[in-house]
């Protein structure tokens, strides 16, 4: 299983970029998926994450109603929508899947997910 993250980038506070994650071995239709992302010094942390069996979804406070998450099942991939940037969403981005059928207070857990995208790194300038 291999997950391409791709789609960061440089961009101006209140703009937008699309992550895509696209994914051999393995489809997007069951288990979980979700976003992380890395600040330099600081810890991982979800940004978003889906179990697709009953839809249950966890959004970082700080970016609901900015970001979202989507799939195309026909490509084989997931997708994260970030609107309004601020200078505090640059980061090295992931995506992640997992396999089990996680409840919602575990979707925001990095040790969950089985497989990891090699990041993509987004810059928000000021």
């Amino acid at each position: 299983v291999q997950l391409q993250a791709s789609g960061g980038g440089l961009v101006q506070a209140g703009g937008s970029l699309r992550l895509s994650c696209a994914s051999s071995g393995r489809t997007f239709s069951g288990g979980a998926m979700g976003w992380f992302r890395q600040a330099p010094g600081k810890e991982r942390e979800a940004v978003v994450a889906i179990r697709w069996s009953g839809l249950s979804t966890y959004y970082l406070d700080s970016v609901k109603g900015r970001f979202t998450a989507s799939r195309d099942s026909a490509k084989n991939t997931v997708y994260l929508q970030m609107n309004s940037l601020k200078p505090e969403d640059t980061a090295v981005y992931y995506c992640a899947a997992g396999d089990g059928n996680l409840i919602r207070s575990s979707l925001p857990v990095d040790r969950y997910y089985d497989y990891w995208g090699q990041g993509t790194l987004v810059t928000v300038s000021s």
